[in-house]
């Protein structure tokens, strides 16, 4: 059988059950507690959880994080906002998200991570939809494969067989904490994926919170824009930023590993 018979898409049918994965833990490297930190009144994964439900392209969300003992916060807190809560291994990152998806009964699996207070609801659909409609020339597409969108706007999405494939393919430990690397950089001829970009490249502006300045940044652009009320499309807030060079400069030294230049290094952690 030829290589190309082999990666083969799937069908793009609206009786899919796309379902978002929302990967969160307490015990970030850099930032400890980051995920349920208060951010403009609420924490921080509840403003996250709130942008989300508006995406019209996703059917359920689910709040995957581990079994430690201090991830118990998280996992109460998914209960409170009424989402289904998956418990797994701390290390095994990808193994954790497939148990996800097997308990939510998803078709197509969106990943994101939960230090990303600023998530754009508009551009996870655009993501969503790049795969869905692309079905029988797809198994991954996101907006990371060439960054264009700010960095904490980060979605990707696959389908179930995809992620059952990364899961049986992926042996390293990196494999496992980072969950797509098999994809973006360890194998990606066995996989065909969809770029999503933006027509300006704003990916030297940094959006997720892995330090303090992070999040000092977010809870700034929160107070200007009330975005504790509303959702703003990222543009508007990639103007205001662009106008106010202090903001695009504020932590833009913050160093960020990614798969595509490197192999995590032992003071990155895991993305969540």
């Amino acid at each position: 059988m030829a290589l190309g018979e082999l990666l083969i898409g799937q069908p793009a049918t609206t009786s899919m059950k796309r379902v978002c994965v929302v990967q969160a833990r307490m015990g970030s490297t850099r930032l400890p507690g980051k995920v349920l930190r208060d951010l403009a009144g609420q924490p921080m994964l509840t403003q996250m959880l709130r942008r989300l439900r508006t995406c019209v392209s996703i059917d359920e969300i689910v709040v995957a994080t581990s079994i430690a003992t201090s991830d118990d916060p998280i996992a109460e807190l998914g209960v409170k906002e009424g989402m289904r809560v998956c418990r797994g291994s701390e290390a095994d990152v990808l193994g954790r998200i497939v148990e996800a998806a097997h308990a939510a009964q998803a078709d197509v699996v969106v990943r994101v991570t939960a230090d990303c207070p600023l998530i754009d609801p508009w551009v996870t659909d655009r993501v969503i939809d790049e795969l869905t409609t692309n079905g029988s020339a797809a198994d991954y597409a996101s907006n990371v494969l060439r960054r264009t969108f700010p960095r904490g706007l980060d979605v990707e999405a696959m389908f179930l067989d995809t992620l059952l494939r990364v899961d049986r393919l992926g042996r390293s430990k990196a494999e496992r904490e980072h969950v797509t690397i098999t994809i973006r950089s360890e194998h990606p001829n066995l996989f065909l994926s969809r770029s999503v970009e933006s027509g300006h490249d704003d990916s030297d502006l940094r959006w997720t919170v892995d330090e303090e300045r992070d999040f000092q940044l977010v809870a700034r652009l929160y107070h200007v824009f009330g975005l504790d009320e509303h959702i703003l499309p990222y543009e508007v807030v990639v103007n205001h930023v662009r106008q106010n060079p202090e903001l695009t400069s504020f932590n833009a030294d913050i160093a960020t590993w990614t798969p595509l230049s490197d192999k995590p290094g032992p003071m990155q952690g895991s993305q969540e």
